[in-house]
């Protein structure tokens, strides 16, 4: 679909990277990887056509359409939330007037036997069967699963874009490229905005498109559940590897102990060489063999090894004062912005040492609970800090409260104490502050950068209760693995409010879960929480089902094991309809391609080709056809997940 080739871009007088060259397939699942600033996010704006590259090429095949979704986007506030996410369909009635017009001109022309005739009639039917593809006339309801699967509720669609915050805001673009349903989706950083529903949505829209995709992230567990290609960027070359993340960082591993073999004999090769150079340099017998080292020397060609991984650097945070048995105690807390309940009744506690998640999904008054337990902003009820606490915060705004005059290195400088002093510059590599960026002044940095130094300091500073709120928004792979092991070993007690399924795995043993109004406890860790909740909301459908009698007292207490049996029962009798209709879909997409098949032979005579009744026909049962293959898809998901819990 795309062919790179020989591809070089520079900046300065070392070249970002050269010699690139690879090919993106239909179907292709591609994580773009590597090292921040190694170019990911220049060759996804080349691929787009948004920037040239110094030398080389970049070649589509015909028709081939791309959709990017950068990192930073200028947003329009004009229209609501509905209005501009149906400006993805805006070309559809250019197709509609393009296939009006090819139909008049058929209906017209009589040279029914010549070539440019037939052409006309395969273009006809290639754009007729792309505007069916694409929903022709029926794509609101394309559009409302798609916002809601980004998290929008449907009160949401006649609001003004202006109200919504810029993620927000960003998921209306991520929604308008969804729709348009692009040949090759560019993706840079799609999840740093989506909360763990919506990123669930993302991946599994992503594994059922149609064409390739390539994307740049830093969440593991969603490129390993949506990728089966990784490209890695580094040193100014890349590295294809047709495997997914974890799979490319095992190989990745053994590359660079290959490159450091070769790298260590090329050295002592080297060495040697000099050494004999310098001991017979002044000797005419050893003249010739002098002359044929240098010029030995001279064609070798350096080996580059790929930068360190620092992800084994490991941080602990500084010895601190022992902290109460019980750090925050809520009781009955409720937040309300006049009318509107944030929540209501929390009751909950956290013990010392433990580390527990705030996740649901955004709005739902995860941030602003933090910023109750900070004493930011009034609530109601009881929120009580226990004994001996010393808080480390991090949120989005920490990173403004940094001295702007100072450099990176001396900002960090000015807090390290004792032996951890001798590892600052390691530390800053950790975190994307390598070389001469450790030399930058604060004022020159970029949000995303400020907030990784905010995130040094706190690794630095000694805390017993740490309140981290989307810690992992700016870090790369390697810096979140620094950050997740010292907080893993970290002695006190945390809360961490994270949509980074992988980041919380293995790290945090309580999650408490944000949505409609309320706060839920849930013991395990993150993905214990995700498989718990998916049967919750099965047994919640087949309960909201039940008859339901108003007199409560009347109300007999189900048994565990009969509550079982009656829920069990209602799935295989909802298990019976899906099949029936299942059955009943195929047979009537049977009929309905059968007819399609008569129509596009008698649309392939020149009197058909003519009958305006026909043309609306063929147009008819294609649409028809589409939407019942989408019943047969919906009911057949829903059939397949209901036998998975039988």
């Amino acid at each position: 679909m795309i062919s790179i080739e020989n591809l070089k871009v520079e900046f300065g007088i070392t070249p970002l990277f050269e010699d690139v060259s690879f090919v993106i397939n239909k179907k292709d699942r591609i994580a773009l990887v590597g090292k921040n600033g190694a170019g990911k996010s220049t060759m996804l704006k080349i691929l787009a056509g948004l920037q040239n590259p110094t030398s080389g090429t970049v070649s589509r095949q015909h028709g081939v359409t791309v959709g990017y979704l950068p990192q930073v986007m200028v947003l329009g506030d004009t229209r609501t939330v509905m209005a501009e996410a149906e400006t993805a369909f805006e070309h559809i009635s250019d197709l509609q007037s393009r296939l009006n017009e090819m139909h008049r001109e058929l209906s017209e022309r009589t040279d029914y036997d010549s070539e440019s005739y037939h052409e006309l009639i395969e273009r006809f039917t290639h754009d007729n069967e792309r505007f069916l593809m694409m929903g022709g006339t029926n794509y609101k309801a394309e559009v409302e699963r798609t916002l809601i699967g980004l998290g929008f509720n449907r009160s949401d669609f006649e609001r003004p874009t202006s109200e919504f915050s810029g993620g927000w805001r960003m998921r209306i673009e991520l929604a308008k490229l969804l729709l348009r349903r692009p040949d090759v989706l560019l993706l840079d950083e799609p999840t740093n905005h989506l909360d763990i529903e919506s990123i669930q949505w993302l991946e599994n829209f992503l594994k059922n498109v149609s064409g390739a995709v390539v994307l740049v992230s830093h969440d593991r567990a969603f490129i390993n559940n949506v990728t089966n290609r990784t490209i890695e960027i580094s040193c100014g070359r890349i590295y294809d590897y047709k495997v997914k993340y974890d799979d490319f960082v095992v190989l990745r591993k053994e590359r660079r102990e290959q490159q450091l073999r070769a790298y260590e004999n090329q050295q002592r090769e080297i060495k040697e060489t000099e050494e004999f150079i310098e001991r017979f340099r002044y000797k005419a017998t050893k003249a010739v063999q002098v002359q044929n080292r240098i010029k030995q020397l001279e064609k070798i060609v350096p080996i580059v090894v790929d930068e360190e991984d620092n992800s084994a650097l490991r941080l602990k945070f500084p010895v601190s004062v022992r902290s109460g048995n019980y750090p925050l105690i809520c009781d009955g807390v409720k937040k309300a912005y006049g009318d509107h309940v944030v929540f209501h009744d929390v009751s909950l506690t956290v013990s010392r040492g433990e580390k527990v998640a705030f996740v649901g999904k955004n709005g739902e008054g995860k941030s602003t609970l933090v910023k109750c337990i900070m004493g930011e902003i009034p609530y109601e009820g009881k929120l009580i800090l226990g004994h001996n606490i010393q808080i480390g915060y991090f949120a989005q705004n920490q990173a403004q409260l940094l001295n702007e005059n100072l450099t990176v290195f001396d900002t960090i400088d000015r807090v390290a104490k004792g032996d951890i002093r001798l590892k600052i510059r390691d530390i800053l590599g950790a975190f994307m502050f390598g070389g001469e960026a450790s030399e930058k002044k604060v004022k020159v940095l970029s949000g995303g950068e400020r907030s990784r130094l905010a995130m040094i300091k706190l690794l630095l500073e000694p805390v017993n209760f740490l309140i981290l709120d989307e810690p992992t928004n700016h870090l790369d792979m390697r810096s979140k693995d620094v950050l997740k092991e010292a907080i893993r070993d970290f002695d006190g007690t945390a809360i961490i409010v994270s949509h980074d399924r992988e980041f919380l795995d293995g790290l945090v043993t309580k999650v408490y879960e944000f949505g409609g109004g309320t706060v839920k406890e849930h013991l395990g860790g993150i993905y214990d929480f995700l498989e718990k909740k998916n049967l919750s909301n099965l047994q919640e459908l087949q309960l909201s089902r039940s008859p339901v009698t108003s007199n409560k007292e009347n109300v007999e207490p189900v048994s565990e094991n009969k509550l079982s049996y009656e829920e069990r029962k209602e799935l295989n009798k909802r298990v019976r309809k899906l099949e029936k209709q299942v059955e009943e879909c195929e047979k009537h997409i049977g009929e309905l391609e059968k007819r399609i098949r008569s129509v596009e032979e008698n649309m392939s005579t020149p009197e058909g080709a003519s009958d305006m009744n026909l043309f609306q026909t063929y147009q008819s049962l294609k649409q028809e056809l589409a939407e019942k293959e989408n019943d047969w898809e919906q009911f057949s998901l829903e059939l397949e997940d209901l036998k998975n819990d039988l």
